[in-house]
């Protein structure tokens, strides 16, 4: 596949001083991609997401604005060093990259579906049928895996209604809640693939750039790390402290710290889950904890 001729980007490896990563520009994807881009230090420069090519504020990365369909196959053949997809984009092209990082969004299963009245109840039984599809890479491995028969048919959107209209037996699409499936009487059989965002790699730039794609994953992962966890901080008498240690979960139990201007009281620091924070600072108070700060982690390395 020539992707050079179809976009204007050159379709080489980047330059060995520098990494260019491939992010979407467009779909559901696209803002919480930039949003980690952004909360790792990537801060895009240029008008951002909305140019092709934009510089960061890192001199040695720049970001390619992309259809996630067409990430894959530009950081298979070296037009980016690094892309941000997901793993059902990946699975749909076939192209040979290293999936180094899941970004934790974008979860979905990709499913096969019938109408709520089809007499189907299993794959086998959609032999010599039509499936319709966005993902024809994936339907006709699906079936051809399980030695059944079909036709599948590509479509690029309004998937669901396809069965309704006569153009095929099933369909195979994302869903995340089913609300859609359900909205428009389908039922699903089974599961065929589940996908989540992550960050892939070419395969030549992983040896060849080492050291600054670790950094730049390691930034991202940092980010998603600190997704959903707040840094809480307080003070408390040495003669609850081991009640005060008793109601905080923590990643691996609180950090407790002198405080130099009192003798009897200690700092005790944890990070919990956001959802935690309204149920614990009660307790936390009950048991003897008092100049609670909560704040947000931007960030938190392992």
């Amino acid at each position: 596949m020539d992707i050079s001729g179809q976009t204007g980007v050159d379709a080489r490896t980047t330059c060995s001083g520098s990494v260019r990563i491939a992010i979407p520009n467009k779909g559901r994807i696209a803002a919480p991609v930039l949003e980690i881009m952004e909360r790792s230090g990537l801060h895009l420069l240029e008008g951002g997401a909305r140019q092709l090519i934009s510089r960061t504020t890192d001199p040695h990365v720049e970001v390619l604005s992309a259809r996630p369909i067409d990430i894959p196959e530009y950081v298979a053949t070296g037009a980016a060093d690094l892309g941000v997809t997901g793993h059902d984009m990946v699975c749909e092209r076939r192209s040979c990259v290293e999936e180094i990082l899941d970004l934790g969004i974008g979860r979905a299963r990709l499913v096969l579906a019938v109408m709520e009245d089809s007499p189907v109840t299993t794959p086998a039984d959609l032999a010599n049928g039509t499936i319709a599809t966005e993902f024809p890479s994936i339907a006709r491995s699906f079936f051809q895996d399980k030695g059944i028969p079909v036709s599948v048919v590509q479509v690029g959107g309004a998937c669901e209604v396809t069965p309704h209209l006569g153009i095929a037996d099933a369909i195979i699409d994302l869903s995340s809640s089913g609300s859609t499936l359900a909205q428009n009487r389908l039922r699903v059989i089974t599961e065929v693939l589940l996908t989540s965002t992550i960050l892939i790699a070419n395969p030549a730039a992983l040896k060849n750039k080492a050291d600054k794609i670790e950094e730049i994953r390691l930034a991202l992962e940092s980010v998603v790390a600190a997704r959903g966890k707040c840094y809480l901080m307080m003070n408390a008498g040495r003669s609850s402290l081991n009640a005060v240690k008793a109601v905080l979960p923590g990643l691996s139990g609180p950090t407790v710290m002198e405080v130099a201007s009192s003798e009897d009281l200690v700092a005790v620091h944890a990070v919990v889950g956001e959802e935690a924070v309204y149920r614990l600072i009660t307790q936390l108070r009950r048991a003897g904890a008092r100049d609670i700060l909560v704040m947000p982690i931007a960030r938190m390395i392992r």
